[in-house]
């Protein structure tokens, strides 16, 4: 796989970094700077922004994070995302204000067209 297979839109479906088993839902886009590295932004219940870059290697995409939360507060993480196929990542994160017990989850899956996934 090369890191231009990944550039589009998915549906995500994550955990939060704590014991809660709650889920969140979102999109998160991928593109590319002009170096091919990988640009992210993260739309979580149609109100959360958050952007981040990062690399591709074996089949492993990683990418630093950033979002402001309540109060202005800037949170940073990584997440580290198995690339399954082109169609699917597996995932797992982790950041600075989060419970260090546990680590997040998310999966994401491609769009394709308005808003479809692929079965």
């Amino acid at each position: 796989m090369k890191v231009e297979d990944l550039v589009g839109n998915y549906s995500i479906v994550g955990e939060n970094q704590n014991d809660s088993g709650v889920q969140y839902r979102g999109t998160l886009s991928l593109k590319l700077d002009a170096d091919k590295r990988i640009v992210a932004q993260w739309l979580i219940h149609d109100e959360q922004v958050q952007v981040g870059e990062g690399f591709f290697s074996n089949d492993i995409l990683v990418i630093n994070f950033s979002y402001q939360g309540e109060n202005q507060q800037l949170f940073t993480g990584t997440v580290v995302y198995r690339c399954l196929s082109k169609t699917v990542l597996d995932g797992f994160w982790s950041e600075s204000e989060g419970d260090p017990r546990y680590l997040g989850k998310e999966k994401a899956y491609r769009m394709f067209g308005e808003g479809q996934l692929l079965n």
